[in-house]
């Protein structure tokens, strides 16, 4: 059974429980091709387990006859490896709690290329029916300033101008002009990354070097009243579906179906894609209903199209305490008790009941309810059904990555929450028991005195030369050397002194400190306790 189109109305593939496209593929390409309605930048896992397969059911119901075109912008070997290999089609493993799995192949992807393609980058961007422009390119992918001065490549974008712009951000506002030029067409540009406030890091970034074009003389002020006016929208969005990296075990079920060529690729960036795409089943995607041009029916496909108020609410419900503070918590805590997934730290009834407390005890008081989606409902699926998913092989040592960039947000604005409610958050415990975690974390000593690899954090390297003098098993001055981290706003969206939380952050991680198995010991102990 070879992944390609020619194959696709083989009799086999349903024989063996693979759901196949309904549309006719060839004529959905080329429809596509004449006239886009619909670019994707991030051609990763997210997107071929998550936005290819909404459009997938418009296209199996006939509710759309155009797909989605998928441009990679940071890992070539994506592109090369993966979809041109496989007539860009894919595979999606559904991934359900049962240990059931649901086979999908999937057609929507009429086209994919690289940033380099910029004569088919301009052809679509300057067509008047291209409705949007989607991207899962992660939050660093939209940060264009280290302080107050770009970043070099930036830089280099703004002295190059719309013609020689060579970073993400600066080709899509180098696009956005040439749309501009050819007669001011409107289009949506739709974040669905999973980070606060998406739309305004997208609209920021493309100002920003507009701004510097402008400067510079590439181009008028036309184009940034352009940017600035109804014709262009840049939506806010919230988007949640765990999709770990692809899983060897769900690799051999495809080839002991006898789908061929399903290796798991590591690319040179550290990219881990394959032909296939395994994720959990629980999906949400809430995005505020703000298209100049139209859209694609996708509230079809189950996707809440709501005002931006609402789609902050499900933003903060989400990351603020029903999902991302949880991951978080058994990330860190993962790492330094060396386990190697989610589902087996659920397993742990101190580790499982630290998420419940910090999810319904320090969370729910203070969440923002979006009203189309119940809170108390959305966290008991994630406690009951989702994390200790079996069959969803996400690691600990993932979701750990980046954890100084995610704090201020998962942690933080809840405190900020208890502060504007008139609420203690000095009371709180397990918050700041994860703080403490995270701190003893970046030692990068486990649980057992032994070293092991920290996740990638681009304040790693300052971090850890702040709490070099620190050794597990020895005394040391805690509040002296742990002092400016825990007044960092930046960290932790808060000073944690103000908050009333340092104290006891400094509290938690001494007794870390004191040698082996005392994490084990102190998590059971506070747990259990109250």
């Amino acid at each position: 059974m070879k992944l390609c189109v020619s194959s696709l109305k083989e009799s086999e593939w349903e024989q063996k429980g693979y759901k196949m496209p309904a549309f006719d593929v060839a004529k959905m390409r080329e429809k596509t091709i004449a006239a886009p309605v619909w670019i994707h930048f991030g051609a990763g896992n997210i997107f071929r387990a998550f936005p290819a397969a909404l459009m997938q059911k418009l296209l199996d119901e006939g509710k759309a006859d155009r797909g989605i075109i998928a441009c990679e912008g940071f890992d070539s070997e994506i592109i090369e490896k993966i979809y041109r290999p496989f007539d860009n089609l894919g595979v999606l493993v559904t991934l359900n709690p049962d240990g059931s799995m649901e086979k999908k192949v999937i057609a929507s992807i009429a086209e994919a290329f690289c940033l380099d393609a910029k004569e088919r980058l301009l052809e679509i961007f300057t067509s008047p029916s291209l409705q949007m422009a989607s991207f899962t390119i992660t939050e660093k992918g939209y940060v264009v300033q280290s302080g107050n001065d770009f970043l070099p490549h930036i830089k280099e974008d703004i002295r190059s101008g719309p013609g020689g712009a060579k970073s993400l951000m600066g080709v899509l506002c180098a696009l956005c002009f040439e749309r501009y030029k050819a007669g001011g067409h409107p289009i949506a540009l739709v974040s669905m990354d999973n980070c606060s406030q998406n739309g305004e890091k997208l609209k920021s970034a493309v100002l920003k070097i507009a701004c510097g074009w402008e400067k510079n003389g590439f181009v008028t002020k036309g184009f940034l009243d352009y940017l600035e006016s109804p014709k262009i929208s840049f939506p806010w969005s919230m988007i949640d579906k765990i999709t770990p990296r692809p899983d060897s075990g769900v690799k051999e079920v495809l080839e002991n179906d006898g789908v061929c060529g399903m290796d798991i690729v590591k690319t040179s960036k550290n990219t881990y894609i394959a032909p296939f795409a395994n994720a959990e089943k629980a999906e949400y995607l809430v995005i505020e209903d703000s298209f100049p041009n139209g859209r694609p029916a996708l509230e079809f496909s189950g996707v809440y199209f709501t005002s931006r108020e609402t789609v902050e609410c499900a933003e903060k419900m989400k990351v603020c305490t029903c999902l991302n503070p949880l991951h978080t918590a058994l990330a860190v805590f993962g790492c330094l008790l060396s386990y190697q997934t989610i589902h087996e730290e659920m397993k742990n009834p101190v580790l499982n009941g630290l998420v419940r407390k910090i999810g319904y005890e320090e969370g729910l008081p203070v969440v923002c309810d979006p009203g189309i989606i119940k809170p108390e409902e959305f966290l008991r699926e994630v406690l009951e059904e989702r994390l200790p998913n079996p069959f969803m092989p996400d690691s600990p040592q993932r979701i750990a990555t980046d954890t100084s960039q995610k704090i201020p947000i998962r942690f933080g604005e809840t405190i900020k929450a208890y502060m504007k409610k008139g609420l203690d958050p000095a009371k709180l415990t397990y918050i700041p028991l994860v703080f403490a975690g995270w701190l003893r974390y970046l030692l990068g000593v486990n649980d057992k005195g032994e070293e092991f690899e920290i996740s990638p954090d681009p304040m790693l390297e300052v971090l850890r030369a702040r709490i070099s003098s620190l050794k597990l098993g020895e005394n040391g001055d805690f509040e002296a050397v742990l002092h400016p981290i825990l007044s960092n706003e930046t960290i932790f969206g808060v000073d944690l002194y103000k908050a009333g939380l340092a104290e006891k952050v400094i509290s938690y991680f001494a007794e870390f400190m004191k040698g082996p198995d005392m994490v084990n010991l102190v998590i059971s102990k506070t747990v259990v306790s109250h």
